[in-house]
């Protein structure tokens, strides 16, 4: 009873050290772990007196301010998802910031320049920053799929690309840009997306179709045919090619999603409502490239390209930047949890590392536990023998014997050759050993 005890429990440990989810989990703990250590190594550089304080402020501040946490983690939960996405096809979409950009002014341009009704109009706007991701994603990966392009190259360069054609539309159009403000016009109300009502805060119901947007992406990956073509060609696309699978439509199908996944969070940005009535957000033209497109980098690292995982990341990585922007109370520079989140992401570059290092222990442990289940008879260096057949010690078998039925491993007490002949036992014992068997009868045969 003890011992099957022992073997339930070594197989449940087995098996949860060898689930991916459980190495995604642990790497990332690890990741975040030593992120935070080397965080506050460089605090108490930087200002020994104050460290303590600040590094508590870092991981609690952003308690305090949940709203403009799920305000901030929308964009980048929805440019990790970009990201994410496009590495389970084995593409690097370095081009969110550009999808980013691009939603946004599609959103901006149907805010301003569509006349529509209130309940309909904020719809529009999403839908639109959708599209000029999509398009936008779409240019890399026909590149890709059809003229073998490294897509890095490709998106990285359309990052610039959008970014200068996005500022330099927006200066052009006197509805949109207001000269003196060098920004936007504030959004007319039916174009922003409704608000939660949170005090203080920007927080709106765009959170929700983020998360809905990543569970849907989630069951598509794992329990779709579409997903699973997605993946195999991720992994290897000569193999799914082989087996009748498109890797050129699935290519530019992935580069189009993951650019309206990002269209999207440049639209969720956007389109958010301010906290001063009368009032909205406003995006000013001034050549940069979007950070949200590589915080989703980061993010999508971090929750190991899982759509579940990129939620949870999204949060964590709002919830530090929200706590680390108080850190200036205590003399810190805002730029200190930048540090943090980057030395979080190396580690988390490394997750076969971070995989290894956590599972390690537990390894080790059902290994110990095996090992307490093996018969202490049966040499460790020998084949693999079914529990509960008896064997006879090493000592008491002779070496001309050879057992070939393991379902009849007994010996009788008294068996001996004897001598019914002339000349010496030995001889006879040789005859016996050499005598072909000629009997026709295969039921009088005798084995031995």
């Amino acid at each position: 009873m003890q011992n099957n005890n022992h073997a339930q429990k070594a197989f449940s440990i087995h098996k949860i050290t060898k689930s991916k989810s459980f190495s995604a989990f642990t790497s990332a703990l690890l990741a975040i772990f030593l992120g935070l250590v080397i965080g506050f190594i460089v605090m108490i550089i930087a200002n020994p007196a104050k460290a303590f304080t600040g590094f508590q402020t870092v991981l609690f501040g952003g308690f305090s301010r949940l709203g403009n946490v799920f305000y901030f983690a929308t964009p980048i939960l929805m440019t990790g998802l970009a990201v994410g996405f496009a590495f389970k096809m084995g593409l690097f979409n370095i081009g969110a910031s550009g999808q980013y950009t691009m939603g946004m002014f599609f959103a901006l341009y149907v805010g301003f320049m569509w006349d529509l009704p209130d309940g309909i109009h904020w719809i529009a706007c999403i839908i639109a920053g959708m599209i000029g991701g999509m398009m936008w994603g779409f240019i890399p990966g026909v590149f890709k799929a059809l003229l073998n392009v490294n897509e890095v190259i490709t998106s990285i360069m359309f990052n610039y690309i959008g970014m200068y054609l996005v500022d330099m539309m927006i200066q052009g159009n006197a509805t949109m840009y207001v000269a003196s403000t060098t920004r936007t016009a504030y959004l007319p109300t039916s174009a922003q997306i409704p608000s939660l009502g949170v005090r203080n805060s920007s927080v709106n119901v765009s959170i929700y179709i983020a998360i809905f947007i990543a569970i849907v992406l989630f069951i598509i990956l794992n329990k779709t045919t579409f997903g699973y073509e997605l993946k195999a060609t991720g992994y290897n696309k000569h193999a799914s090619k082989y087996a009748g699978m498109n890797g050129t439509r699935n290519i530019i199908l992935t580069m189009v999603i993951a650019g309206g996944l990002a269209g999207l969070g440049g639209a969720f940005a956007i389109l958010a409502p301010a906290t001063i009535q009368g009032s909205s957000m406003t995006y000013e033209p001034i050549n940069i490239i979007a950070a949200n497109g590589f915080n989703g980098i980061a993010v999508a690292l971090l929750g190991n390209s899982s759509p579940i995982g990129i939620i949870f990341s999204a949060v964590f990585i709002s919830h530090i930047q929200r706590g680390g922007s108080l850190t200036s109370l205590y003399g810190y520079k805002p730029e200190i949890i930048d540090i943090v989140i980057a030395i979080i992401i190396y580690f988390s570059a490394f997750s076969m590392l971070m995989k290894s290092a956590a599972s390690s222990f537990l390894r080790k442990n059902r290994k110990h536990v095996q090992s307490e289940d093996v018969d202490p008879r049966i040499n460790s260096e020998g084949p693999a023998l079914k529990t509960g057949v008896d064997l006879p010690d090493k000592e008491d078998m002779d070496d001309d014997v050879y057992i070939t039925d393991v379902t009849d491993t007994s010996v009788p007490e008294n068996h001996e050759i004897k001598n019914h002949g002339s000349g010496s036992e030995e001889d006879e014992l040789m005859k016996h050993k050499g005598q072909d068997i000629k009997d026709s009868n295969p039921a009088e045969k005798e084995e031995v």
